[in-house]
């Protein structure tokens, strides 16, 4: 395991981690797009960037709920099911909010919207089940999951 940078707490890890993880996403979708819908780069990437948006506002209020609820748990360890359901809670709520955002921006239905979305979907719940568990091994974690 690398050495640690350092243990971050509170808004600066909240901001610091949704800042990587969101460059991150802003790249792949960008590519994804142009690939799969023949879209331009300034179209694709004001849809990533609009995609972004909803997932930073997610990401925080997602994790701030999380963490709440982790609080409160007798045993605070982040096993790994427990991070599979902090990716599968993230994800979903994040479809709720990107599925119509993708059918309007690319003018196609929910439905294309969303098998157009699943590909994206797959991908980040393996990129947000690793981005955190590399993202809490180099910063350390939060106050929350310490015992």
């Amino acid at each position: 395991m690398p050495p640690r940078i350092g243990t971050l707490q509170g808004v600066r890890r909240k901001l610091i981690h949704a800042t990587l993880y969101e460059a991150i996403a802003i790249t792949v979708v960008t590519v994804a797009v142009m690939l799969f819908s023949g879209h331009g780069l300034a179209h694709a990437g004001a849809l990533a960037a609009l995609t972004s948006v909803a997932a930073v506002s997610w990401n925080m209020v997602f994790n701030a709920l999380f963490e709440a609820w982790e609080r409160r748990q007798a045993d605070r360890t982040r096993t790994i099911q427990r991070r599979v359901a902090h990716a599968f809670g993230f994800e979903g709520g994040l479809i709720l909010l990107t599925v119509p955002l993708i059918a309007w921006w690319l003018d196609m239905s929910w439905w294309a919207a969303l098998v157009a979305d699943i590909g994206l979907v797959v991908f980040f719940l393996i990129y947000t089940f690793v981005f955190n568990w590399v993202f809490d091994h180099v910063f350390g974690l939060p106050d929350s999951a310490r015992g």
